[in-house]
């Protein structure tokens, strides 16, 4: 049953067709079976028992926590080796705010180690693999909440932001990634890769799914100054699929097949079910209008992202010495534990951002590259809240296509034409803007996604516009493997 909308199962919860034991224990069994098939998770929580039933939609739903959330008395990892064996003694908000309302944690989920990658390949448990297709990846970071959700383990997953590791693996295993604005949910207690575009939000298998996550784990939070109020927006009651009137834009530069003179068969694919979809909105009312961008603006935002994230990233793990927590290295000086621990303990992916984020940091350096990568994200998060202005939001396709396949993946920036279809979702964490992906279609019998984001405290619209456009489809909902209309 936990393949059913959070919806569906608090009316059988409600009216004693399940309990919530019943689904604890249903989605513990699955997460073994998935564990053996996909590798998603970090901890399975044996002994989770289901909660009181109460009013709200989440009372006795079990749910899985990206391993980089701190769950009390619980392993917290962050996919990580230095931090294999770290149990913290107390929970993030976010996870403290799903405890209140009855919602269940069954197992912490993994991820690209810290969520500095995009692959789902760096994790210290191994590689997580697509449930669609376990040749494939997932993307990441949020690559474990993603296969659990795809595979109907539950109906949600926390997941965590910072370039696109929400929405991209919500593409690539066709379920809905929501990324609140900047601030809407606090970021105590989730690990820090890189403060300024860090962003907490979830995975699900629909729109309103989605809704009731958010509007569950959001508010003002005292331990991190950068949420807002938000008590007056209610995410799912807000949701009412009428969009007629509304305006939307997509960037033409980007989904031009023009722009694309060596494209594949699969990128013209997408860019043909992404060009449906924007007429399906059309026949709802809204009006979408092609926008033409600097090419030379678009074309700096993968550099820009990879400046700004690993410089914060240098930063925000430095407390990762095997001194202060985390196994502890070897050496007969601190200053020789901590390079053993570190050496040792970090992937060669991890290892490369934080020599790029130490290099861009340096005093000399500081200046040509941190500084000036700060005055460009300026440049495009200004153009684009221009344009916010005159529409309610960007759609554009998720990426170039299909998730890859794992065998001779490496997490590394495009060098093609292709780069900006695969890294545009940034923007959505430059400028801290609400951004959801819909699952759009298959090519392949792989699934491929759409992006909607808004402007910042307008997520309500940016919900609805999505909603609106997934009850045009039949992808909602879906199981990987599962006999899917």
């Amino acid at each position: 049953m936990t393949e059913l909308s959070i919806e569906k199962l608090h009316e059988l919860l409600i009216n004693g067709e399940v309990s919530s034991d019943e689904l604890v224990k249903e989605a513990i069994e699955k997460s073994k079976k998935l564990q053996k098939k996909c590798n998603p998770f970090v901890t399975i929580i044996e002994d989770a028992k289901g909660e009181k039933i109460t009013d709200n939609l989440l009372s006795g739903i079990p749910y899985g926590i990206k391993d980089n959330y701190s769950t009390k008395g619980i392993l917290s990892t962050g996919s990580s080796n230095t931090l294999k064996d770290y149990v913290p003694f107390f929970d993030a908000t976010a996870v403290v705010n799903l405890k209140k309302v009855g919602a269940v944690a069954v197992n912490k989920t993994a991820l690209d180690e810290f969520g500095m990658g995009g692959t789902g390949t760096t994790a210290h448990t191994g590689i997580i693999k697509n449930p669609w297709d376990i040749n494939r990846m997932c993307a990441g970071s949020s690559s474990g909440s993603a296969c659990a959700v795809a595979s109907g383990v539950y109906p949600f997953a926390l997941g965590s932001d910072t370039g696109d590791s929400i929405r991209k693996p919500a593409a690539f295993c066709g379920i809905v990634g929501y990324k609140p604005t900047y601030g809407m949910i606090s970021r105590y207690g989730l690990f820090p890769f890189a403060s300024s575009l860090d962003h907490c939000g979830v995975l699900t298998r629909s729109v309103k799914d989605a809704a009731i996550v958010v509007d569950a784990m959001k508010g003002k939070d005292d331990k991190d100054l950068t949420t807002w109020d938000s008590s007056k927006i209610h995410l799912y009651n807000s949701i009412d699929g009428k969009v007629k009137g509304k305006r939307l834009f997509y960037i033409k530069e980007i989904v031009d097949l023009d722009n694309y003179p060596n494209a594949s068969d699969e990128l013209k694919k997408h860019l043909s079910i992404f060009n449906d979809s924007v007429e399906k909105l059309r026949k709802l009312g809204v009006v979408i209008d092609e926008i033409s961008i600097d090419k030379n603006l678009l074309d700096v935002i993968p550099s820009v992202y990879v400046c700004l994230s690993c410089a914060e990233a240098t930063s925000n793990l430095s407390n990762l010495t095997g001194i202060i927590f985390g196994p502890r290295g070897k050496g007969n000086t601190y200053i020789e534990m901590m390079k053993d621990y570190r050496t040792n303990g970090f992937s060669p992916l991890i290892k490369r951002r934080l020599v790029i984020g130490s290099y861009i940091l340096q005093k000399e350096n500081q200046e040509r590259y941190f500084v000036n990568a700060g005055r460009v994200r300026r440049l495009i998060v200004d153009k684009i809240k221009e344009l916010f202005k005159d529409y309610d939001g960007l759609i554009l396709p998720v990426s170039t296509g299909i998730a890859p396949y794992l065998d001779g993946s490496k997490d590394e920036l495009s060098k093609d034409d292709t780069a900006i279809l695969e890294e545009h979702l940034q923007i959505g964490n430059f400028g801290g803007f609400p951004s959801i992906t819909i699952p759009n279609g298959f090519i392949d019998d792989m699934p491929v996604g759409i992006n909607i984001t808004g402007n910042c405290y307008d997520d309500a619209n940016v919900l609805n516009i999505a909603y609106a456009l997934e009850s045009t489809m039949n992808y909602k909902g879906m199981i990987a493997g599962g006999n899917n209309e």
